[in-house]
């Protein structure tokens, strides 16, 4: 009888360990230890003329990188290792956004409805964004394995689960970053893709835990439903 109590509490504290992080508790930026520009929102929706910005009703459920659709970087306080991301989205025409994991590794979100192939990889919604070299020229970006890209102004979804990069006891690293899998719109577009350093506009130097990060600066956009499950 003492082992079943011991497991059922030891199952207890598993499922407490693995319960997602809401990011998104109600109209408060609590969660977020940088949020200047930001505003929540119960409802956006596209301009009649030109489709390239948010018509924003005030409320509670929503984040929008302000009236301007231009707003410093969103971070979360907490930092994440291995963890598995749910982020929906909504973006006008031309808009660009990004989910940088450990705030050094970004999936992109851009407007990518109807486009067959972008100028280089991974610019597409679902692409891994590339790194880049001295010269500034892009490496390493991954395209998704298909485009499954709504039109601007409707929400969609991004599940990502990532592992984080591994350390030795003197900070070595051992093993790089990899994202395991981007689900977009329900779709898989990545799969188990090596991420040997940060990607462009990522945090410099490499930890074993970082915060989430939301990219605020490239145009307007819309976030709600954040979860983070650490695994």
């Amino acid at each position: 009888m003492k082992f079943l109590t011991l497991l059922a509490c030891f199952a207890g504290l598993c499922r407490a360990l693995a319960a997602p992080e809401l990011l998104l508790p109600g109209d408060s930026m609590s969660a977020w230890r940088d949020s200047r520009g930001w505003m929540t929102a119960c409802r956006v929706a596209l301009v009649q003329t030109g489709g390239q910005q948010f018509v924003i009703a005030p409320g509670a459920g929503i984040l929008v990188n302000g009236e301007q659709g231009r707003a410093a970087d969103l971070v979360s306080r907490e930092v994440f290792g291995d963890a598995q991301f749910h982020v929906e989205f909504c973006i006008p025409r031309h808009s660009n956004s990004g989910v940088y994991l450990m705030g050094r590794y970004e999936v992109q979100i851009y407007d990518s409805f109807g486009v067959v192939k972008d100028k280089y990889p991974g610019l597409e919604c679902g692409g891994i964004y590339p790194r880049y070299d001295s010269q500034r020229h892009e490496y390493e970006g991954h395209s998704p394995a298909e485009n499954v890209s709504r039109p601007p102004g409707l929400w969609q979804c991004f599940d990502i689960t990532f592992q984080a990069p591994r350390f030795d006891a003197h900070g070595r690293k051992t093993e790089n970053a990899r994202i395991l899998k981007v689900i977009h719109n329900g779709r898989l577009v990545q799969e188990n893709v090596e991420l040997t350093g940060p990607t462009h506009g990522g945090y410099e130097g490499e930890k074993p835990a970082g915060p989430l990060r939301l990219q605020g600066n490239h145009g307007p956009v819309a976030y709600r439903n954040l979860r983070i499950t650490p695994l």
